[in-house]
Parts: structure tokens; C-alpha cells; sequence
């Protein structure tokens, strides 16, 4: 069940600076009128291919993870999602129902905002419709990036990459090694589009060659580039 949060309003809109700062005074209030503001629980679904878009989508706290069942109900994970980002919103523009899932890697806030609102907002204002055709075309750019990857690369390859990707979207702990996200072996096999017997299998080797140290879901990264050169030429 989602529930609604109750966080002031003020505090979501400093979230949203980066797009509040484009609207004038009149779209800002109106805005915070439409605003709503939902949790979500470990694991659950935020959408699910088929459903109807009706909102843009900003994580404000907690982890995201964009998905997509394939042949044999195998999952393939497209993107993972830190705050503050924004999804949920290309297929609306793209005048479709959702062809992907979303779902909380874990305890996540979310604030929608109804697309009727945005679509009307960017027709009175360019400097939002620019926005939005920056954040689809880094999308796009990440997605064609990760598209050559996952069907070029071997085993190890893939999954070198997915650690540093990792890395990069979530960051380091306190330790400066660490990734910030505590993947299920099936949700890093997913990540890396393979089996999750081989997921574990080249963590273990990467393990054993003290690229990476392992302490349950915990990943340290021990040599860096040792990594990316997996990545790169794996």
C-alpha cells in the first residue's frame, strides 16, 4: 500500500530547485497546490508496465530501480535512480502507456507532479521544455552507452562495469571504498544482464584477485583500476 508523507511542502520544492527555479512566480504556486508526496516500502512497485503515465516522477529519498521483464519472465534492470532525479515522463511525451516497471531498492519518497501540469507549464515556458529535452537526452546517451555494453562485453566485463556504475550514481561510503547500495546477487545479475550463479561466480573471482571484498551485500572496491581496466577491456 503507498502511503502519503507528510513532508512540508516548502522542504520538497528545495528538492526541486533545480526545476522550480524555471517557473515564474504564478507556476510556483500553482505547483505547490498539486504537489503530492508518497513513501514506498522496500521492493515495492511504483509502476508497472501497461500503466497509464499521469505523473512526472522525482526520487527524494531512497533508491529506484527502472526494469523490464523479458522472454521467460527474465528481469533486465535499465537504470537505477538516485536523489534527486527524475522519471516516469517519457512515455507520456511519447504518447504511450509505460513499457517498463519501476520498483524501491529501498524505503523510497517520491513527489508527483500531474503531467497535464508539466505539459502545460513547458507550452508557457521554454526554458522548461529545454530542460526536459536535457534530461531525455542524457537518458538517451546513458541507455545507447549501457545498450553496446551489455551485448559486447563478456561476463566480467559487464559486471565491472555495473560496479562502477554503480559507484558512480550512488557513490562511496564513509571509508572512500564501499559502494553506497546493498544489491541482492539477483539484483546485480539483473544489473549486468546475466545469471545470478554467474554474478556470484565473478564476484567471488574478483574477490579472489583483490579487485573487490565482499562482507554479505556490502562491496568494497580494493583496486580501482584494476577495475576499470576489467571493465574496459572485459
Amino acid at each position: 500500500m503507498v502511503k502519503r508523507e507528510n513532508l512540508p511542502i516548502a522542504e520538497v520544492m528545495r528538492h526541486l530547485d533545480d526545476f522550480v527555479q524555471l517557473l515564474t512566480e504564478e507556476q510556483q504556486a500553482e505547483l505547490r497546490r498539486n504537489i503530492e508526496v508518497q513513501s514506498y516500502a522496500k521492493n515495492q512497485d511504483i509502476y508497472v508496465e501497461g500503466d497509464l503515465p499521469q505523473h512526472l516522477l522525482c526520487l527524494i529519498k531512497g533508491k529506484v530501480k527502472i526494469y523490464k521483464e523479458g522472454v521467460g519472465n527474465k528481469v533486465q534492470i535499465i537504470r537505477v535512480m538516485k536523489p534527486v532525479e527524475y522519471f516516469g515522463y517519457r512515455a507520456y511525451f511519447a504518447n504511450q502507456n509505460y513499457v517498463t516497471c519501476a520498483a524501491a531498492f529501498e524505503s523510497s519518497i517520491i513527489c508527483r507532479i500531474p503531467m497535464e501540469l508539466i505539459h502545460r507549464f513547458m507550452m508557457q515556458n521554454i526554458q522548461l521544455s529545454l530542460f526536459f529535452v536535457r534530461l531525455l537526452s542524457i537518458d538517451l546517451g546513458v541507455s545507447d552507452q549501457r545498450t553496446v555494453s551489455l551485448t559486447t562485453k563478456h561476463i566480467r566485463g559487464r559486471l565491472a562495469e555495473a560496479l562502477l556504475f554503480l559507484r558512480d550514481n550512488y557513490g562511496l561510503e564513509e571509508d572512500h571504498a564501499t559502494i553506497s547500495i546493498y544489491l541482492s546477487r539477483e539484483d546485480l545479475a539483473n544489473l549486468s544482464n546475466m545469471t545470478t550463479s554467474n554474478a556470484i561466480r565473478t564476484l567471488s573471482a574478483f574477490a579472489n584477485e583483490r579487485i573487490i571484498a565482499i562482507d554479505g551485500r556490502k562491496i568494497k572496491i580494493i583496486n580501482e583500476d584494476e577495475l576499470k581496466k576489467v571493465s574496459r577491456f572485459g
